[in-house]
C-alpha cells in the first residue's frame, strides 16, 4: 500500500458522521464514536469482522456489539466516510473515502492483497471519455484484478533427498 497525504478537511470523520445521523434521527452513540475512532485511527483496508477483533482489544471499557459495528459500518458508508474496495474471501473490505485522494486499487485474486496507486492519465482519460458521451463525472473506482508479484512465483523446490524421507 501506497501512504498518500490526507487531504485538509473542514470537519472531523466524527463531526460529519454526527451531521449525517441527525439527518436520519439518529445520535452518536459512545459506541459509534468508538467505532469511527478506531476506522479512522489508520488507513488499513479492513473487513467487518477485522474491526470487530480490533475493537474487542481496545482498553476503553465499552464493549461494542459486531451488529452494532456491522450497521456502522452500513451508515458510514451512506455518509460518504467509507467505501468498499473490494471483496475477498466472501468479505467486503473497507478503506476510508473522506480526507483521502482519489486512488485506485491492483487486488491480487491469490491471496487479496490490495496494493493501492494514483495516476493522473487515468483520471484524464475516465474525463475524455465522459465528455465525448456528455456524462458529468464527479468520481471514479478503478479495481484492477490478477496476481501479485508474491503469488505468482514458483513453489519452492525442496532437496530431492528429503523427499526420499
Amino acid at each position: 500500500m501506497l501512504n498518500f497525504e490526507s487531504l485538509e478537511i473542514a470537519v472531523s470523520p466524527t463531526e460529519k458522521f454526527r451531521e449525517y445521523l441527525a439527518t436520519k434521527g439518529m445520535r452518536l452513540t459512545q459506541e459509534r464514536e468508538l467505532i469511527v475512532a478506531e476506522v479512522f485511527s489508520s488507513h488499513e483496508h479492513f473487513d467487518a469482522d477485522q474491526l470487530v477483533e480490533r475493537m474487542k482489544l481496545q482498553k476503553t471499557g465499552r464493549r461494542v456489539s459486531r451488529s452494532t459495528v456491522y450497521r456502522t459500518l452500513g451508515w458510514l458508508e451512506d455518509a460518504g466516510l467509507l467505501r468498499k474496495v473490494a471483496r475477498t474471501n466472501d468479505r467486503d473490505v473497507f478503506e476510508h473515502d473522506y480526507g483521502y485522494p482519489q486512488h485506485d486499487h491492483f487486488i491480487c485474486k491469490s491471496c487479496g492483497e490490495l496494493f493501492e496507486f494514483q495516476n493522473d492519465d487515468i483520471a484524464e482519460i475516465l474525463e475524455k471519455l465522459a465528455d465525448q458521451i456528455n456524462f458529468r463525472m464527479n468520481e471514479h473506482r478503478l479495481e484492477v484484478y490478477g496476481i501479485c508479484d508474491e503469488c505468482s512465483r514458483p513453489p519452492q523446490r525442496r532437496h530431492k533427498k528429503l523427499d526420499l524421507i
